[in-house]
């Protein structure tokens, strides 16, 4: 191997190539850190929760010190239908005193993490696009950038979702359609003092949203809304099979989101200031395969490691906790002077013992149970067909809730059975 420009390339300075190139630099190991646009952030689309205890384990002082929005201390969980909806409500202090969790906006907190990186000496460079990995026999040794050439003992591919270093390793095929899903999310301005008094939060507080039901046309997948500072972040992930299936426009069913009397009335009056999309991993577990090659690593989404239940949908986190596992085993390939894939194999190992692996595990049934079509239809519409007979204190006389709940599954084309079954795979799943 010809002598190396830096110990480790990374790819991508999102969370996982910041935390990873942080932690190399903090080694003592020579990083640079290559970044597609023209600052760090400046092509993610902003907006998202991210649950802070395995950036805490890096930067202790995240929440304090990271240009965060909102604490998420409740969380709502609503079926919409066309015209009502049936939520839970939770709030709970202990969240807020954890800080679990917090509202971000990409472009904002991928910039201090980048910041961070250069001022423990990575070599930051951003505006650069990799065109290919350079390689020698079965060797990754480098990556090219047009007509430029840099050379490393290790390359981090931390490129996204659509890992092309990951596909020019072959380590990767073109994941099927019912392994991701389009996300369409749209940041909107909301003075705080609006958003504080319609969502019912503190100025240190917010609120995340699950929605699933109407608010997807019935396409698998579901909408979430989050409360920033002053924005909110609203969106969609629609399962790409799904929705070839069903012929709809990701457009069309974000217009009708938009637009259901639930929504409308949290968003109204704010002003549209981004709007885009972007493919999201969906497989779970089944995604990530191989993650190690020689000289090579993966992490973050480019390794497969989001994870949607329905409830949470997690990926900085992940992305966060792969970074941890990886720093560790490059530190200890470079130290033995093995960056082999055998070498390179304790990232794979601290991987998949660390909470990341352990959960992707745990929720290996969850992409399965959310293709359930029922679930975004005929489940809302019995639980509110349950409901209403219960409020709607007429003249008439009233029912047990057996009673009303055993009409209520009569009149509805999901079928006990049926629902008894689902029932099982959630707790399957979950």
């Amino acid at each position: 191997m010809s002598e190396p420009d830096f110990d480790v390339i990374v790819v991508g300075a999102g969370v996982a190539g910041t935390v990873t190139a942080y932690q190399l630099a903090q080694q003592g190991l020579s990083v640079v850190l290559i970044e597609r646009g023209e600052t760090a952030g400046s092509k993610n689309l902003s907006g998202g929760i991210m649950y802070t205890h395995a950036i805490k384990q890096v930067f202790p002082n995240f929440v304090e010190e990271a240009p965060i929005e909102r604490k998420i201390d409740r969380n709502r969980i609503v079926f919409m239908n066309a015209d009502s909806w049936v939520g839970i409500d939770s709030f709970d202090q202990r969240l807020h005193e954890g800080t679990t969790a917090v509202t971000v906006l990409r472009a904002h907190v991928d910039a201090w993490l980048a910041e961070q990186c250069e001022n423990a000496g990575v070599m930051v460079m951003p505006g650069v696009r990799v065109d290919t990995l350079l390689k020698e026999g079965n060797q990754i040794v480098g990556i090219q950038a047009g007509e430029d050439e840099l050379r490393a003992r290790v390359v981090v591919a931390a490129d996204g979702v659509n890992s092309f270093i990951a596909r020019d390793a072959g380590l990767r095929t073109k994941p099927s359609t019912d392994q991701q899903a389009v996300g369409v999310k749209a940041v909107l301005k909301l003075d705080a003092a609006t958003i504080e008094d319609r969502f019912n939060v503190g100025p240190d507080n917010g609120v995340g949203y699950a929605l699933v039901g109407d608010c997807s046309q019935g396409v698998g997948g579901g909408g979430f809304l989050y409360t920033n500072k002053d924005t909110l972040s609203v969106g969609l992930v629609l399962r790409l099979d799904d929705l070839v299936k069903k012929g709809l426009r990701t457009t069309d069913v974000f217009d009708h989101f938009l637009a259901h009397p639930l929504v409308d009335q949290l968003i109204h009056g704010a002003e549209l200031v981004e709007y885009g999309c972007h493919l999201v991993n969906e497989g779970g577990e089944h995604m990530m395969g191989q993650i190690v090659h020689n000289g090579l690593v993966l992490v973050g989404d480019a390794a497969g490691l989001t994870l949607n239940t329905g409830l949470t949908v997690r990926g900085m986190d992940l992305a966060a906790g792969s970074a941890i596992a990886a720093a560790k085993g490059i530190g200890e390939a470079i130290a033995k002077n093995d960056v082999t894939a055998s070498g390179l194999a304790a990232y794979k190992t601290a991987l998949y013992d660390s909470f990341v692996g352990q959960d992707m595990h745990t929720y290996v049934k969850a992409p399965h149970f959310l293709e359930n079509d029922v679930m975004y239809k005929e489940v809302g519409e019995l639980v509110a067909n349950v409901l209403y007979p219960v409020f709607n204190l007429d003249t008439t006389p009233r029912k047990h809730m057996m009673k009303i709940a055993t009409q209520a599954l009569k009149e509805s084309p999901l079928k006990l059975t049926r629902l008894g079954k689902v029932g099982l795979e959630g707790v399957r799943a979950l």
